[in-house]
């Protein structure tokens, strides 16, 4: 059975990067939850409808890193 999904804020998504070896500051985790000048967010945040606050769900954040790590990892071997 998949367990719930698990929503969590700006500084929770900043720590579960640290455990991944991905250290960011307040600042650069902030640009990465903003909007672009398209509307567009770097990573997929989205407002709380009851708090108001930017949250992320912990097992999205997970999957874009594991995603760009397999596409590079892709890119390197079709270099060959």
């Amino acid at each position: 059975m998949k367990p719930p999904p698990c929503y969590i804020g700006l500084e929770q998504a900043r720590a579960v990067l640290a455990e991944m070896g991905v250290e960011l500051t307040q600042r650069q985790m902030k640009r990465a939850a903003d909007r672009d000048a398209h509307g567009n967010r770097k990573l997929p945040f989205f407002v709380c409808p009851i708090e108001g606050t930017l949250k992320i769900e912990r097992g999205a954040l997970v999957a874009v890193f594991q995603q760009l790590q397999n596409e590079a990892q892709d890119n390197l071997n079709n270099r060959d």
